[in-house]
């Protein structure tokens, strides 16, 4: 990156902005230079580059002091709430945002996880890069059984931008021609174990309805030619992802629509710049620009352009839209419906089921691989919904061998018990349950009406919880996942509901949803804000529901599309 790229005062008013850059804010930024637009980037947080801060990255766990581990009293101080996530360690932490610098508050009753990545690329670093694209059934669920509002959009509309930023990204997996799950642009899939493939061909003639097949990820196993020459490589297989990849074999802002983006000679980049609002003109019903205040020194500054993309994250973009007010808008902007901040979604990951598998003591552990195996939802349209509950789940998990890792843990002394750590343990299979939330407008996140945080602006307030229906669904997949053991006949099934709140999944969505009805939404098809033209949001805020597969390649296909659509208003004369 040019050390011009990186601003700080400017007077300029740019083409666009795009707030945030992870992935929905680097894909933004990448189309709106690629199509000719000079565009600002802002990020809240510092600048992080490709390989150059990537500081852990093949740091063995041996070279930390606590073996990866970080010290409880840290923990306690600073990462009380993002060390729940999947990700965190010794050698990430670094990457997550510090809790006693980004507090949020909570309803009674409400225990929500907000995990935040605030630097430039954000979440992208450590997402698990699970990659579904959603299904006609999944844009068709509110409307067929009346919870949530129907998405303004269907398969059709977004199936050929899932293709055209399929082949960017690069996704690994197996055409499996499912009605809930379509196939995507692929890259050779990840191979299943030994243990794995007997399972899923048993799974085969027993639970025909219930396909085990590989996951689909954002790793390259194949890179093309686009991919190789933006400096990316074929993964590694080093499992060495959240501390970043120096390979750019999994996709992230820093290995692939940054550097494209870069190229264009039109991105411009405000780092350690948090947006405190938008800033709005009466006369033209439009946004102008954003109010930003210093990360390190609070002073304040303000940046303009012409059109203005939300790519902050859900929650973020919520907490920006609700804070900037106005005459017209007095709770807060493009909100004259009410409905900014509610519908607040996430999906369930609260089920779980072991179960140990004899034998395949000649085959070898699963390595590295960031592939898993995957349940698609089989409860995907009305006429399949379980009588104690509406929408569905899909499955995902691994089968492995114990290793040193995990006999560790366990009993044992001296010479032999040394001894045995050398040798693989015994197989044994899980699979975790990854439930819709359905849309409900009391789950919503609101301004605090006293508690601020350092930045001077109002702490968000959050009253989320999961209902019958989730909870329904959940015992539904302890239920079926032990069955699907039983039947391939693996032993020592065990069931656990693991209680999570919701934020966990990281798949927040649903705060400033779609839709076609101004009374009822906030923004139309294309994530344009029905009451401020020159507004777009494109990350998860945007979602009617959860649909039931990982988000983030949508949130990619709705942000390529939704600039598609905004230059084409532009270039007509109609906005800008």
């Amino acid at each position: 990156m040019k050390k011009q790229t990186y601003i700080n005062e400017s007077s300029e008013v740019y083409d666009a902005i795009v707030v945030g850059s992870g992935i929905t804010g680097g894909w933004a930024a990448k189309e709106l230079t690629e199509k000719g637009l000079k565009t600002l980037m802002v990020e809240r947080g510092r600048v992080v580059e490709h390989q150059k801060d990537y500081i852990t990255e093949s740091k063995p766990p041996w070279e930390y002091p606590n073996r990866t581990k970080v010290p409880h009293n840290l923990v306690e101080e600073q990462y009380a709430i993002q060390r729940q996530c999947y990700a965190f360690h010794d050698g990430t932490k670094h990457f997550f945002g510090n809790d006693r610098d980004y507090p949020y508050a909570t309803e009674e009753g409400t225990d929500f996880s907000w995990i935040r990545a605030n630097q430039l690329g954000g979440k992208s670093l450590l997402w698990h890069r699970q990659s579904y694209r959603m299904s006609e059934f999944d844009f068709l669920a509110n409307q067929r059984d009346g919870h949530g509002n129907d998405w303004p959009i269907r398969y059709k509309d977004l199936a050929p931008w899932y293709s055209y930023v399929e082949q960017f990204v690069g996704i690994s997996g197996s055409k499996e021609n499912l009605p809930q799950l379509p196939d995507s642009e692929m890259q050779p899939p990840f191979e299943m174990t030994a243990p794995e493939r007997d399972f899923a061909n048993k799974m085969k003639q027993v639970e025909p309805d219930k396909p085990v097949i590989i996951s689909r990820c954002a790793h390259l196993t194949q890179p093309t030619k686009i991919q190789v020459e933006l400096g990316r490589m074929q993964c590694m297989v080093r499992n060495e992802c959240q501390k970043g990849c120096s390979f750019g074999a999994y996709f992230s802002t820093q290995s692939a629509t940054l550097p494209a983006a870069a190229r264009t000679g039109n991105l411009y980049i405000a780092p350690n710049s948090v947006v405190e609002s938008l800033i709005f003109d009466e006369k033209t019903n439009r946004v102008k620009g954003v109010r930003v205040i210093d990360n390190d020194t609070l002073a304040t500054r303000e940046y303009f352009a012409k059109i203005v993309f939300l790519c902050a994250s859900t929650l973020g973009t919520t907490q920006i839209m609700l804070n900037s007010t106005s005459k017209r808008y007095p709770n807060g902007i493009a909100n004259s419906s009410g409905v900014l901040g509610r519908y607040l979604m996430d999906h369930n990951y609260n089920a779980l089921v072991t179960a140990s598998i004899e034998g395949y003591e000649d085959e070898y552990y699963i390595g590295r691989r960031p592939a898993s195996l995957y349940v698609p939802n089989f409860h995907y349209e009305p006429g399949r919904y379980h009588k104690q509950f509406k929408r569905g789940y899909a499955l995902a998990g691994t089968a492995s061998r114990a290793d040193w890792q995990s006999m560790g843990t366990g009993d044992g002394f001296g010479k032999d018990f040394k001894a045995r750590l050398h040798n693989p343990g015994p197989w044994g299979i899980g699979l975790q349950a990854q439930g819709e939330m359905l849309p409900n407008p009391d789950n919503q996140v609101t301004l605090h009406n006293s508690k601020k945080d350092k930045w001077g602006m109002p702490q968000l307030n959050i009253n989320c919880r999961w209902s019958d229906n989730e909870n329904a669904m959940m015992e539904s997949a302890l239920e079926v996942s032990s069955s699907m053991m039983k039947k391939a006949g693996f032993t020592n099934i065990q069931q656990r509901i693991l209680g999570q709140p919701p934020g966990l999944a990281i798949h927040e969505v649903g705060t400033a949803r779609m839709g076609r009805d101004p009374k009822t939404s906030i923004l139309n098809g294309y994530n344009q804000c029905h009451d401020v033209d020159n507004l777009f949001v494109t990350d998860g805020a945007s979602f009617c529901s959860t649909g039931v597969g990982n988000p983030s390649l949508t949130f990619m296909a709705i942000t390529a599309r939704a600039v598609d659509y905004a230059v084409r208003e532009v270039k007509a004369g109609r906005l800008g």
